[in-house]
């Protein structure tokens, strides 16, 4: 590589990362406690727990229905789903109007069995952390605006790598000089890291940038695919007597033999049109419980009017929320991804160093160039 071309390369490494560091360790150090928000809510008790019930039949969807609205009167329901990972729990979403703003949505927890309240969910400390990471509280600009802190994290991660060959091809791999300069011992120790983790870095880099761009997406799939679906409920009004919900089910599964329902989106709610309950259909594998397969139901009849695969760039996003946080191989995978992440931040914080350290470096010498050129006045 020639030397010009080593040095452009050096520009692009080091000014995406400058411009992107701040936000980067806010999203390291945000994400590394969401990486186990699970196990934090239950061990400050912000995880609601299901009762015990040996062998008994679960409650109906209606009856779960029912439950919700009668804790959360004067209101309606958004959506009901259902947590692979707790079958015990159902969580039903309230708001003063279907399509009523996401923070004034009350999210809470019922028992299976019983339709007992549980409790509410998204509460406590790590709602302030989940904030901070996905837009830093100023909504859809600021997903947006990390969004692109994360692209330039790629950038950064890529021209890094591209520097690596040239900066370390007299070294043997994993070397640390034992240099009296502490500049060059971490020079090495960020070269190192950096390209340990150069794999990772990317992946949940890239797949936080996908997410970023999940309303985006999921405008434009109601834009597409959504109208093309209920285009023949164009200029009818909505229900104003909404189908049962046990049928609603019920039907959803028949027509997704296999498949179980992650969650029911009500009429009039983003996920779905004013005239439509939409079931998402979930598979029993770890990838296909990811994918997941709208149904559309008449919200009156409760009759199948339509079910399509999700597009490709939604494809993309369920499966990047997941590999985002590391929530594929349970706690193994969690703690991998935590020292990961651990480490990323030494190489975001050494990279800052080592900047700094040459700037400082270079103010002397540029000191003494200055006093050499400058004239001696007699």
């Amino acid at each position: 590589m020639k030397a010009r071309t080593v040095r452009l390369w050096s520009v692009v490494h080091t000014w995406t990362s400058l411009i992107s560091t701040v936000f980067l360790l806010l999203l390291c150090l945000t994400g590394l406690p969401l990486i186990f928000h699970h196990e934090i809510d239950e061990l400050l008790g912000y995880a609601p727990q299901p009762e015990a019930h040996a062998g008994a039949a679960r409650a109906t969807t209606q009856a779960v229905a029912d439950a919700a609205l009668a804790a959360d009167p004067g209101h309606v329901l958004q959506y009901i789903s259902w947590d692979k990972d707790e079958p015990g729990i159902v969580t039903a979403f309230t708001n003063s109007a279907v399509d009523g703003l996401p923070d004034n949505t009350t999210v809470r927890a019922f028992d299976a069995v019983s339709t007992k309240l549980l409790g509410p969910v998204g509460v406590g400390p790590m709602l302030i952390v989940l904030k901070l990471h996905t837009d830093m509280f100023a909504g859809q600009p600021g997903k947006l605006f990390l969004g692109g802190m994360g692209l330039l994290f790629a950038v950064a991660i890529i021209s890094g790598v591209v520097l690596y060959w040239p900066f370390t091809r007299r070294l043997r791999f994993a070397t640390i000089r034992d240099s009296t300069s502490r500049r060059v011992r971490w020079l090495d120790w960020h070269n190192l890291i950096g390209v340990v983790t150069v794999a990772w870095a990317l992946v949940v880099g890239l797949t936080g940038v996908v997410n970023t761009w999940a309303e985006l997406m999921l405008n434009q799939w109601k834009a597409t695919e959504l109208a093309s679906m209920v285009v023949a409920y164009a200029g009818k009004p909505p229900p104003t007597r909404l189908a049962s919900l046990d049928d609603v089910v019920v039907r959803a599964r028949q027509t997704a033999p296999g498949m179980e329902v992650a969650f029911v989106a009500f009429p009039g709610t983003p996920f779905t049109s004013s005239h439509h309950f939409a079931a998402f259909m979930r598979g029993d594998t770890a990838l296909t419980a990811r994918l997941l397969k709208p149904v559309l139901l008449d919200g009156e009849t409760g009759e199948v009017a339509d079910s399509r695969a999700l597009p490709l760039y939604l494809q993309a996003l369920l499966i990047s929320q997941p590999l985002h946080f590391g929530d594929y191989g349970g706690m193994p995978l969690k703690v991998i991804w935590a020292a990961l992440d651990g480490l990323t931040i030494v190489v975001i914080g050494s990279g800052l160093y080592l900047w700094l350290a040459r700037r400082r470096k270079r103010a002397p010498a540029k000191a003494d160039t200055f006093a050499r050129r400058a004239p001696v006045l007699s």
